[in-house]
């Protein structure tokens, strides 16, 4: 059966090391989960921050001020039967 991960090697310094093998530690986890959770969290904040920026580009070429936010998600909400009960 085909492995369904890939090993890669870096070198973290020792004291970065001591830091992630204390949290591990802690956590009860092993260090190839640890890393795992950590470059899944970066790139997914990367995403998000990616889509903020398009959305707030979007916003800008629209005329779309903060002001304007809340009612375009109710009136978004209302129209799709999202509205809060």
């Amino acid at each position: 059966m085909a492995r369904t991960t890939k090993t890669i090697t870096f070198s973290l310094p020792p004291e970065l090391v001591e830091r992630v093998n204390n949290v591990v530690a802690q956590q009860g986890s092993s260090r190839s989960e640890f890393l795992r959770m950590v470059v899944v969290r970066y790139i997914e904040e990367q995403e998000w921050r990616q889509l903020l920026q398009y959305g707030e580009r979007k916003a800008r070429e629209e005329g779309i001020g903060p002001e304007d936010v809340a009612r375009l998600v109710e009136e978004y909400r209302s129209e799709t039967n999202l509205a809060r009960t």
